[in-house]
């Protein structure tokens, strides 16, 4: 992305700031168009002939590094590439790694089916959100054109999910593409052997395609031939080895990759790439080992820029810390994670039920909620803003006070003493030092609680309900 400030974007906007984007400036809209929290086309005057010119070349300016491509159609649509940096502190990166879980054509129907329900089904509640995956890859293992179309037709009544078919026989795929080309498939894989007749595939179905070569000149030479062709919806694939010195050197491959697409700006190559950590049940026959390595393989591919990658282990040890690492890797570490400040209902909480205070650093509140509900314990929740951080460096750093919990119930409309029959509120353990403060603002009886929230029930048996003074 040649633009990276607000003011840069400014220049090219229609400076009249008419508001009718949503936002009250012409600056303000541009910092969303940075962040990709808003498009181009929401501002109308600039769609407008006076400002094409200004369009089409804030349209270029705009266009991230990495091609993004699209894979799948409807609200299963999955994006991927579109990266502008190197280093996610620099900016973010912006499309999580897809996971496309494997299943294959020689699988009996009802396993078949009982696989792909599984990968559609996967849910994995965490800080607010559910981590899921994204796609099932089909492999044609039977070398059986109709057997593969079969087995593809099968998972697509199963799912809506987006498809991957995985194959290096032209035949098979066209079979495979006669039967999903309008879920806009990725089609695995054209290699220099088999070229000619995958990019005849993709410029008919108007799919996204993978090259692969583990020999980087070569996969840029494909990468050349498939553009001048006119196919620009590409990924690459530069081989995912699994052990020893091809380990390294397919690590190498991934960080070359994508140094020359961002920084040295060699467009023929700034696609998005795919990693194979699969190929650890290549070596490995031990289920438990193979999804082990599996996950280590699929664990340096995320922080070492795959896009995309195929996995097969549906195990839970296996499948936790994929999601997990993604989506640390992938949330904006410029941005706290918080949720909206206020006070919540835990169960079913009744006048007696505690007030518990706690911050809006969303690891924070999740896991305060997760122990409290978990335990069945009726509260009452309250969240106060501490931009995203947590209690004890929220106290050090002075976002939560006395006053900042006062507002939270004052915003919230929660008059205590007459919601409750005690009046008492409860701080943190680590935020004790605020207990007189909080009592003088508040005029309310204020208890501190445990430093951790997993001792809540402990502490609550032993001093809940309040003795009266």
């Amino acid at each position: 992305m040649k633009l990276n400030s607000p003011l840069q974007v400014y220049k090219y906007l229609p400076q009249i700031n008419c508001a009718e984007c949503g936002d009250a400036t012409c600056m303000a809209f541009g910092a969303h168009l940075i962040d990709r929290s808003k498009k181009l086309e929401d501002c109308p005057p600039i769609l407008k002939d006076k400002y094409k010119k200004k369009y089409i070349e804030l349209q270029t300016l705009l266009a991230p590094e990495i091609r993004q491509v699209t894979i799948g159609v409807g609200e299963n649509v999955k994006n991927i590439g579109g990266d502008d940096v190197i280093y996610r502190h620099q900016l973010t990166f912006f499309n999580p790694t897809a996971f496309a879980y494997d299943v294959w054509d020689t699988m009996p129907e009802q396993e078949l089916i009982d696989r792909v329900n599984k990968i559609s089904n996967f849910r994995k509640f965490y800080v607010g959100k559910f981590l899921k995956v994204d796609m099932v890859a089909i492999r044609c293992v039977s070398g059986d054109a109709m057997k593969f179309a079969g087995a593809v037709k099968k998972v697509a009544e199963t799912t809506k999910l987006p498809i991957v078919l995985c194959s290096f026989d032209p035949v098979c795929l066209r079979a495979a593409l006669e039967v999903v080309k309008e879920r806009r498939p990725l089609v695995y894989a054209a290699t220099e052997k088999n070229w000619s007749e995958v990019a005849e595939l993709a410029q008919n179905y108007k799919v996204p395609v993978v090259l692969f070569s583990p020999d980087l000149d070569k996969l840029k030479s494909l990468a050349a031939t498939f553009q001048e062709m006119g196919i620009k919806d590409l990924v690459l694939d530069p081989g995912t080895y699994p052990q020893g010195k091809q380990l390294k050197e397919s690590f190498e491959r991934f960080v070359k990759l994508r140094r020359a697409g961002i920084k040295e700006g060699q467009k023929d190559i700034a696609y998005p790439l795919m990693s194979i950590p699969l190929n650890a049940w290549l070596v490995y026959k031990d289920a438990v080992t193979a999804s082990y390595w599996e996950t280590v393989l699929a664990s340096v591919f995320i922080v070492r820029y795959a896009d995309i990658m195929i996995l097969h282990s549906l195990e839970p040890y296996a499948m936790l810390p994929e999601v997990h690492l993604r989506d640390t890797i992938y949330t904006d570490p410029r941005t706290p994670v918080k949720v909206a400040p206020g006070v919540n209902e835990v169960g079913s909480p009744t006048k007696d039920s505690p007030v518990i205070i706690t911050t809006n650093f969303a690891l924070t509140y999740y896991t305060v909620e997760s122990d409290l509900s978990s335990n069945k314990i009726n509260c009452f929740l309250a969240a106060v803003d501490t931009d995203g951080i947590g209690v004890e460096a929220a106290v050090a750093g002075g976002q939560l006070t006395a006053a900042k919990i006062k507002d939270t119930f004052a915003k919230a409309n929660f008059e205590i003493k007459e919601k409750t029959t005690h009046s008492t509120l409860i701080l943190p353990g680590l935020a004790a030092r605020l207990q007189g403060d909080v009592e003088d603002v508040t005029g309310l009886r204020v208890m501190i609680g445990p430093p951790d929230s997993g001792r809540i029930p402990g502490w609550m048996e032993k001093n809940w309900p309040p003795k009266q003074k």
